[in-house]
């Protein structure tokens, strides 16, 4: 049996994509620790992110590095912050964020209901941005 972010992934389930490629997906969190919190994830289900191939790790990384430049002036933040705590999910997973403060890396201080409303004003700020900054074919309309 697959993992929840392969279900998906594979559109089982629905998930607010900001980011499609061959080999890495991105959408948004349902536990986010700010607003614009997005995951970035392998297609390919892989537990432990040492285990990932070298190609595919640095494609994920790349990925984060984009949604991390977006997410700081869709969301007036100054820093984007990233985090791989592995222990939600056993499939890697990279979360990137809007970063205001310190607090904001403890994952634990997720908002665990927020509003579909909130959700969707996210991920549209998060598609918004990542097409101004030039990546269009990797947003899902």
């Amino acid at each position: 049996m697959g993992s929840v972010f392969s279900a998906i992934i594979n559109g089982d389930l629905p998930g607010r994509f900001v980011w499609e490629d061959e080999d890495v997906v991105a959408f948004l969190t349902i536990a986010p620790v700010t607003q614009g919190h997005a995951l970035v994830v392998p297609r390919k289900e892989v537990d432990q992110w040492q285990d990932v191939d070298g190609e595919i790790w640095a494609k994920v990384m790349d990925v984060a590095r984009t949604i991390g430049q977006a997410v700081r002036p869709a969301f007036d933040a100054p820093r984007a912050g990233l985090l791989i705590a592995g222990l939600e999910v056993p499939h890697l997973h990279v979360h990137v964020f809007p970063a205001y403060d310190l607090g904001d890396f403890n994952i634990s201080n997720a908002e665990q209901n927020p509003s579909q409303e909130t959700l969707d004003e996210a991920q549209a700020k998060l598609k918004a941005a990542l097409r101004e900054l030039g990546h269009g074919e990797n947003v899902p309309d």
